[in-house]
């Protein structure tokens, strides 16, 4: 794992001191949550609970700080920045979403592609990946190019479609009921849905 993490710094022209990387996060079990910024907290939770079929079971907020930098030294966003609301929303059998409300005074409506640095997408996986797109698209869910099915490499044996939530953060479906190539020769797996 050092190895990797420092391999891949040096690809980056990251310089990382030899110290500074662990063998592990001590104490880590796994992800928890992946947060997403959306402009309307009631579309997003309807979009996800009535389109996606998750459940929001935590919904909080607001935060702000009118006049300290309180927002600043906690989260790097504009001091006056303000999270409405925060949902977190459990999507099957996998880690939750969460849903951030924001308003800042810098904060820009462009969304980040996905090759754009801080580009993002939130992947769900399906057994059955033709119904599944076949759901979305009686729900007027706009969907890209695919299912495409991985034929060689590593990934091979998974089949993907990316799809797009109304206000405009990309998804993706993925699916690989027999496993993928790399599983034959890894010594270890990554984590699925699929195996829970």
């Amino acid at each position: 794992m050092r190895k990797w993490a420092l391999a891949l710094a040096a690809s980056l022209g990251l310089a990382l001191p030899a110290s500074s990387m662990a063998e592990t996060l001590p104490t880590m079990r796994g992800v928890d949550h992946v947060g997403v910024t959306v402009y309307d907290s009631k579309a997003a939770i309807d979009f996800f609970e009535k389109v996606l079929g998750c459940k929001a079971y935590v919904k909080f907020g607001p935060f702000r700080d009118d006049k300290g930098p309180f927002m600043a030294n906690l989260l790097e966003v504009h001091p006056r920045a303000v999270i409405n609301q925060i949902t977190l929303v459990r999507c099957g059998n996998g880690s939750n979403v969460e849903l951030l409300e924001y308003r800042a005074p810098d904060q820009k409506s462009e969304r980040p592609k996905n090759s754009d640095l801080g580009g993002h997408h939130i992947a769900f996986y399906v057994d059955d990946i033709a119904k599944a797109v076949a759901y979305l698209k009686a729900n007027k869910v706009k969907t890209f190019f695919g299912p495409l099915t991985v034929k060689e490499g590593p990934a091979a044996g998974q089949t993907i479609i990316y799809f797009k939530a109304p206000w405009g953060l990309q998804m993706e479906l993925i699916s690989y009921p027999k496993g993928m190539a790399y599983e034959k020769t890894a010594k270890g797996k990554l984590w699925s849905p699929r195996d829970q």
